[in-house]
């Protein structure tokens, strides 16, 4: 059968540059909506919509082929990793001198929470208001939620001041790659950067990468600074040279590289299935925590259900009583949790496995062990 994540798309165009041509490189087929948790009163079947990457030849932004959904954005707990890493952030920003004191500072917010804003004014900054241009643009996985990328990042380079820099974080298309994280794709999600292409989107609008940095969260989380091509007087820093040279070895740009994490998505599927039937058939009892827009492909690409995962448990009050998109797993809270006693908890969200192991101790009080669901294997 041909591999249908390598197929020409006819009426496709670019969310950045318009271009036409391009193609599919991962195609995750029919799926839920990532983000409609619905009521564990509902059954289903839930609503279903393509899931696809695809990559422009034209300007290299990998993005959402197409998304019908409507967001509904059913807020989750902000994991410490998330936190930490703003503040790392926004102390290395400070240190390069590009947030001084009495910068006014404009953020474009992502829709899963989160905010900078009491970070930077620490250092002295304050709120830009919505007449007024900034010093200082935070983009912190904001963009990415927007469906027209080349008017949003227009958008940001107009309230741009004279002088200023715009600071973009996002998560880097070369650590999905990387890692073979294929579950990274979303609806909701519409682009997925490279420094690369995002350099040659940024370019569009007058601006040039100055510097980056690169952080753990999420495999490799990029944060990158880019001012206007007139107030670029030095030359860019080789932290942004190297990332590109980097990407371009990985393959970022070529549809065949790309294709590598269909292949992934086929086999993690299948690890997940067999490894909860041979605890299923074990008689171990297992448990999720995290109930994350990243677990929804992968429960329902796997033909996951409550028989061999009966519940996952969450943090957020927003997803208890609810299930996951596209099964008959309930959303349970963590007193649940523990009361199940699991002989394992299968944690979908890699960042929250340290914090949750310190967080509910009664796990392992019990017997019980956590384990990584990006790490599991056939052995």
């Amino acid at each position: 059968m041909a591999d249908s994540s390598s197929r020409k798309v006819v009426n496709v165009r670019c969310r950045a540059c318009r271009g036409t041509n391009g193609e599919v490189v991962l195609d995750l087929g029919m799926q839920p909506a990532c983000d409609f948790f619905p009521p564990v009163s509902v059954p289903g079947p839930d609503p279903v919509y393509p899931l696809e990457m695809w990559l422009c030849a034209e300007c290299n932004l990998a993005q959402l082929r197409a998304d019908p959904t409507v967001p509904e954005e059913p807020r989750g707990i902000e994991p410490a990793a998330l936190t930490e890493q703003a503040d790392q952030a926004v102390h290395r920003v400070a240190a390069a001198g590009w947030l001084r004191t009495g910068s006014r500072v404009l953020e474009y917010g992502s829709p899963h929470g989160g905010s900078w804003l009491p970070l930077v004014t620490r250092h002295g900054a304050s709120v830009a208001s919505n007449d007024q241009q900034a010093d200082v643009i935070l983009d912190c996985f904001g963009m990415m939620h927007c469906a027209d990328q080349g008017e949003a990042l227009a958008e940001r380079a107009a309230r741009l001041a004279v002088g200023g820099v715009m600071l973009f974080q996002y998560h880097s298309l070369a650590t999905i790659l990387r890692y073979d994280q294929w579950n990274a794709l979303r609806h909701g999600h519409y682009a997925y950067y490279s420094t690369t292409a995002l350099a040659a989107m940024l370019a569009r609008v007058g601006l040039v990468p100055r510097q980056a940095w690169v952080f753990d969260l999420y495999g490799g989380t990029v944060l990158l600074a880019a001012v206007r091509e007139a107030d670029a007087i030095e030359p860019t820093d080789t932290s942004v040279t190297d990332l590109i040279a980097d990407e371009m070895k990985l393959g970022v740009q070529e549809p065949a590289r790309l294709r590598k994490l269909q292949r992934a998505a086929e086999s993690r599927a299948q690890i997940l299935r067999t490894w909860l039937t041979r605890h299923r058939e074990a008689g171990r009892s297992v448990v999720g925590y995290g109930a994350a827009s990243r677990a929804v492909a992968l429960l329902c690409r796997a033909r996951i259900g409550a028989h061999l995962l009966p519940a996952v448990a969450d943090a957020s009050p927003a997803k208890q009583n609810r299930r996951m998109p596209g099964t008959d797993i309930p959303i349970v809270d963590v007193g649940e949790l523990t009361a199940r006693r699991p002989d394992i908890v299968l944690v979908f969200v890699p960042e929250l496995l340290g914090e949750v192991r310190q967080r509910i101790p009664q796990v392992e009080a019990d017997g019980g062990t956590w384990v990584d669901a990006d790490s599991l294997s056939t052995a």
